[in-house]
């Protein structure tokens, strides 16, 4: 119920209503479809809420990338990335390449027609004859014993040592989930030597990956890769060999002009914390 004041027209009265309306929403906030930006009392810069990017669907392949480290970039098990993308070993890639970072979609495949068949005659069994017994000469290996030996030795690879790859305080720990910390970041002097941490191959030596520096990445075997960020020097090269404790760089800073390493360690194309596989004595 609307009441109407002496001296009040009915025209004062709608222009009241509506001016107290638009009064009520902008109060409310209604009026805004979009929520408004948080500002900084301090420094009065505007801050949105940050949204982590989806990976996109595929990728361009540039100069200087390889199958590792476009895989570790978006941290995908190097393995799956070449079998969505048909690439076999040695997993070579061109500049202008696409790769597919997901999986396929999977094709429909229709289900066998069952066409009734025709009774068969009954066969007629043929007595066979003994077969002669193998003779087992002395020295001769069974059968059986050559796949027994191949089961040891491939389970005895897939086994690594781990060793610390350089010396000093460990600055920041991994941290699961936290794109920031998905290694360690050693302490150490400008120049210090720093070592593969277990034998491998060098599948990546470069500065194309952003936030990593010079960086090298070894593959240990077809599980385990590990990396070696903000070198100074860089002293091995893709395609080398080294073995455990041999020296592949040189220690240099994070950008920010502290020095330091930043090591971590994928199994599968995930990181995993680099403390609970390196020895507590160093």
């Amino acid at each position: 119920m609307v009441t109407v004041w002496t001296g009040f027209s009915l025209s004062g009265v709608l222009v009241v209503t509506t001016l107290s309306l638009v009064g009520i929403t902008q109060l409310t906030g209604c009026s805004a479809p979009k929520r408004a930006p948080v500002v900084s009392r301090e420094s009065g810069r505007k801050y949105t809420s940050s949204v982590s990017r989806a990976r996109p669907g595929s990728y361009n392949v540039r100069r200087g990338d390889t199958l590792f480290s476009i895989s570790w970039r978006f941290g995908l098990d190097h393995l799956q990335l070449a079998r969505w993308n048909g690439i076999r070993s040695p997993y070579t890639i061109y500049p202008g390449q696409r790769l597919r970072l997901s999986a396929p979609p999977k094709r429909y495949t229709p289900p066998p027609r069952t066409v009734a068949s025709k009774p068969k005659a009954p066969a007629v069994s043929k007595a066979k004859k003994p077969s002669p017994k193998p003779v087992t000469r002395a020295g001769t290996a069974r059968p059986g014993s050559g796949k027994s030996a191949t089961t040891k030795s491939s389970a005895k690879s897939l086994k690594l040592s781990w060793r610390w790859p350089t010396k000093g305080r460990v600055l920041e720990g991994y941290r699961r989930g936290d794109p920031s910390r998905k290694g360690v970041k050693i302490k150490g002097r400008n120049g210090q030597s720093i070592v593969a941490a277990e034998a491998g191959k060098i599948v990546y030596a470069g500065s194309g990956l952003i936030g990593y520096g010079r960086l090298i990445i070894i593959k240990h075997n077809k599980n385990y890769l590990s990396a070696y960020g903000y070198n100074k020097k860089v002293l091995v090269k893709e395609g080398d060999q080294v073995k455990r404790g041999e020296q592949i760089a040189l220690m240099g800073n994070n950008g920010t002009g502290k020095t330091m390493l930043h090591f971590e360690i994928r199994r599968n194309g995930a990181p995993v914390d680099p403390l609970t596989l390196l020895p507590r004595n160093r």
